[in-house]
């Protein structure tokens, strides 16, 4: 049977923070008294389904080994061969863990920012996607009416919200699918693993994700995650 794996790239500095000076990376920001990337493992770590959890971080990381991991025992193992692309350094960490994982085995790929996802929502995907032939990801229809802008920041046009989605993590594919996905994408173009599925031709499922489960982009962004983890609890 396909067993379950989770990657969290987490090589990225989160320059749209505004970070400046010696500020860490936005992974290791603190929330809740934590770093903000535990949580995401914690998530991760805590499901029964999963196996292990790879996160890839930059080679000259020299924050993870500041913070104390050994709750999470031996299901947390950290490759430092992190790319300059989430593409990139998705592709190297599913090269390095290559020895633990089988061609069909599940891989969840997960945002080191996204702090707040529940148990629920790994079980849903799990659940609709354990037979499915190409995989998928979380994702929560659009609610708010889009517009779009020219240069100058001026109103071009009202865009049809209907059939868009607001894509999430986890990103849920067979490892050989996902290695060969990348292997033939431009990382430079890739922003997530199901564009570079879509790019062999292939159709992500959509799978109904949840508000809660946000992505940490700006300072604000922090205090809005700290309440919803309060509400977890």
């Amino acid at each position: 049977m396909p067993k379950y794996f989770a990657l969290v790239p987490a090589a990225g500095s989160g320059s749209r923070m505004g970070g400046m000076g010696n500020a860490p990376p936005k992974q290791y920001l603190a929330l809740a008294g934590r770093p903000l990337i535990y949580h995401a493992i914690r998530r991760l770590c805590e499901h029964p389904q999963i196996q292990q959890v790879f996160v890839v971080l930059a080679p000259g990381d020299a924050h993870f080994a500041r913070h104390d991991w050994t709750v999470f025992h031996s299901r947390l193992t950290p490759l430092y061969c992190g790319g300059e692309t989430r593409a990139a350094s998705v592709f190297n960490g599913l090269l390095a863990a290559r020895d633990a994982l089988a061609a069909s085995d599940w891989v969840l790929v997960h945002d080191a920012a996204r702090p707040c996802l529940d148990a629920a929502e790994l079980d849903r995907l799990m659940g609709e996607l354990g037979d499915d032939a190409t995989g998928g990801l979380l994702a929560v229809p659009v609610a708010d009416t889009l517009k779009r802008a020219n240069r100058e920041g001026l109103v071009v046009r009202t865009e049809a919200r209907d059939h868009l989605w607001q894509a999430q993590t986890p990103q849920m594919f067979r490892y050989r699918l996902l290695i060969e996905a990348l292997r033939a994408a431009d990382p430079a173009v890739i922003t997530d693993e199901a564009g570079a599925i879509e790019n062999l031709g292939l159709k992500p499922k959509l799978v109904m994700g949840s508000a809660r489960n946000l992505k940490i982009t700006h300072p604000e962004d922090l205090a809005l995650a700290e309440l919803v983890l309060k509400s977890m609890m």
